[in-house]
């Protein structure tokens, strides 16, 4: 039996959509390479950081961090009050991808492994953001990539099946995770292989 190509392509947002990353700003909070990077690895952590995009509030973050590493509290309150700066700019040729299956007429979904206060910050920065007609923000489901259960949520809450998705994440483990929920997926790397992934599925035409 001949499966159905996928209808809705599912995008992940950070480091696909928008370019996030903490050294954006403890670069010049931080200028010696290597006491920056021992403070993101010990003080400022990817798990500390998990906890947000779990839906625990930058303050609470924050102050309990702080309460921890006294001598680094002005650092770690940056990662909240200058957290924008960690976002320097779109990914404007995947964005010219977004908007080309928009006007295309697709279903355009997210999920994303996000903060929500500070995806709803994002969305009021970032138009495109606001294009999703369904996006599951992780902070604001409490579940994160690559559980299987944002996955499972995402499907619920947009009235989809796993075989009408392409998903799209620059992350192995999430697109494998997608995957083995019956998802169709493709790990981003940039915007010219995402646009000949979508034409193989039908989603956008073939480049000439």
């Amino acid at each position: 039996m001949q499966i159905a190509p996928p209808t809705v392509p599912v995008f992940d947002v950070g480091g696909v959509l928008i370019d996030w990353d903490p050294r954006y700003l403890y670069r010049d909070l931080i200028p010696d390479d290597a006491a920056r990077e021992r403070f993101l690895a010990e003080v400022c952590t990817p798990a500390w950081n998990r906890q947000m995009d779990l839906g625990k509030p930058f303050a609470d973050a924050v102050a309990e961090l702080a309460v921890r590493h006294p001598d680094q509290a002005d650092l770690i309150a940056a990662y909240d009050a200058q957290w924008m700066r960690m976002v320097p700019q779109a990914l404007d040729d995947t964005v010219a991808v977004l908007e080309d299956l928009a006007a295309a007429g697709r279903r355009i979904c997210a999920i994303t492994n996000f903060s929500a206060e500070k995806f709803a910050q994002c969305q009021a920065r970032f138009g495109f953001l606001r294009r999703f007609q369904t996006v599951t923000v992780s902070g604001a489901v409490g579940l994160a990539k690559p559980d299987p259960a944002i996955f499972r949520r995402f499907l619920a809450d947009a009235g989809l099946r796993a075989d009408d998705c392409l998903f799209i994440d620059d992350m192995p483990a999430n697109v494998a995770a997608a995957q083995a929920l019956g998802m169709r997926a493709v790990r981003f790397v940039d915007a010219a292989g995402l646009r000949d992934a979508l034409a193989a599925h039908g989603l956008l035409p073939a480049r000439g």
